[in-house]
């Protein structure tokens, strides 16, 4: 079995080959995610001489990018205020980078033909609660100071969200039009087969043990080249001297059986908008193209020492949350049976903020930490990759992501207790704001400690 639902969906196919000899390139891409695949793909066609070189340790798509919810949201992770800090307007400017980067993606989807169930739909937040609308409006106003109307989410009454969407109990919310819904490893997939058709090598099975300027060390072999660039995201703990540069964060999901059409009668949802609830400890689901909702988020937050490994089953209380999650949603869909459930990890920085860095003197460079966003910002931060490689001058490179990588996080044990500690503060405010129907400034205090 596959290590999520997506994945089981597409089915076997030949594994590409091993790397088991040294050789050269020009570029050294380690990570076959969306960031390594996209970054392979954009310097291919920028410039066709160049060998470029991708190596996975797994098979493609393995980690994040054949797990995630398959959301191409145009967001990137990260406050208002932080991104501000870093530039004056850096907040606007990633915001519409981020928002244009939508439809760059779904004009490549179209160019290479990628079957991945692409649908432009848009997003919506849901309140069901007044203090959550409150937080919602407050959200939007925040956003239209600092980006402007027409970079902020737009307001929806409980009508218009109704007309959209029949969620439990719902007064209001907001839209974004900025995010498709797909099938993240069909996407995954079709990218590969692209980068390849443009000239990039894929490796499959090829674990990378160490990275130097220049050189990457297989098992076996060895690829020297004049750009290492690394694309672990989740999983760049894993590697020599990073396990404290990224937080592997867990995140589950859960996908229910086929639904009938007359449930889909009384849920809408005929846009197939990508869904996000207004809690703290939010979920976020998905209508899929074969009639399913795929919804996830809650488990268990972070493992000690930053283990990576999400191959074995999702804890059953995991799974029972979020079936009562979907069902607080959805009341019609108590009885839906769940065919798969599945877990991964996100990478979180330090300050909650992605990061695109590249040094032309050692030729290493990396892009990560988009804090359960990448889908869609993987392609930026590639598309800035390719143009930092390349030496362009481009507004690209000159977003405030690029260059500034956040502090490293604790060591242990202060990391374990904080993803944990911040985790349950979340879940209490929660539990207290159902209970009072009043704001809880547990939610605040969580913030102020992870950095967000």
């Amino acid at each position: 079995m596959e290590p999520s639902f997506w994945l089981d969906a597409i089915g076997q196919r030949p594994a590409r080959p091993a790397l088991s000899a040294d050789l050269s390139a020009d570029v050294c891409i380690v990570g076959g995610g969306f960031t390594g695949l996209w970054t392979a793909y954009e310097l291919r066609r920028a410039d066709p001489n160049l060998e470029v070189v991708v190596l996975e340790a797994r098979r493609v798509g393995f980690g994040a990018s054949g797990r995630n919810g398959g959301w191409v949201l145009g967001r990137v992770s990260g406050s208002v205020r932080a991104w501000e800090r870093r530039a004056p307007g850096g907040a606007r400017r990633m915001a519409a980078a981020i928002q244009a980067t939508v439809g760059e993606i779904g004009a490549v989807v179209a160019r290479e033909q990628i079957d991945c169930d692409w649908h432009h739909g848009g997003t919506l937040t849901v309140a069901q609660s007044p203090v959550q609308l409150e937080r919602l409006h407050a959200l939007a106003a925040a956003q239209r100071r600092a980006l402007g109307d027409d970079l902020a989410d737009r307001v929806l009454d409980a009508g218009e969200l109704a007309a959209r969407v029949r969620v439990e109990g719902c007064l209001g919310g907001l839209y974004n039009p900025h995010c498709a819904r797909v099938q993240p490893a069909r996407l995954v997939e079709g990218l590969a087969a692209a980068a390849e058709r443009a000239g990039a090598r894929i490796f499959e099975s090829t674990r990378v043990r160490t990275i130097e300027p220049h050189l990457a060390r297989v098992t076996g072999g060895s690829v020297s080249a004049r750009h290492v660039l690394v694309a672990t995201e989740g999983y760049t703990a894993d590697l020599p001297g990073a396990h404290r540069r990224l937080v592997p964060i867990n995140s589950s999901m859960i996908v229910t059986e086929p639904l009938d059409d007359r449930a889909w009668e009384r849920i809408g949802w005929t846009g197939c908008e990508t869904l996000l609830d207004g809690c703290h400890l939010y979920t976020y689901s998905q209508r899929t193209a074969d009639g399913r909702i795929a919804i996830g988020g809650r488990g268990v937050p972070y493992r000690f020492g930053s283990r990576t490994d999400r191959e074995g089953p999702v804890p059953e209380r995991t799974v029972s949350q979020l079936r009562r999650r979907l069902a607080s949603l959805f009341p019609a869909l108590e009885s839906a049976g769940v065919q798969r459930a599945w877990h991964g990890v996100l990478g979180v920085s330090r300050d909650w903020c992605p990061a695109v860095v590249h040094d032309p003197g050692t030729g290493l460079g990396w892009a990560g930490g988009y804090a359960g966003e990448g889908v869609a910002a993987s392609n930026l931060a590639a598309r800035t990759l390719r143009d930092l490689v390349l030496g362009r001058d481009s507004e690209l490179c000159r977003l405030p992501w690029v260059g500034r990588p956040a502090r490293a996080w604790e060591p242990e044990p202060l990391r374990f207790l904080g993803a944990r500690g911040i985790y349950g503060l979340y879940g209490l405010a929660d539990r207290r704001e159902r209970q009072t129907g009043r704001a809880s400034a547990l939610a605040k205090l969580a913030d102020r400690v992870s950095g967000r």
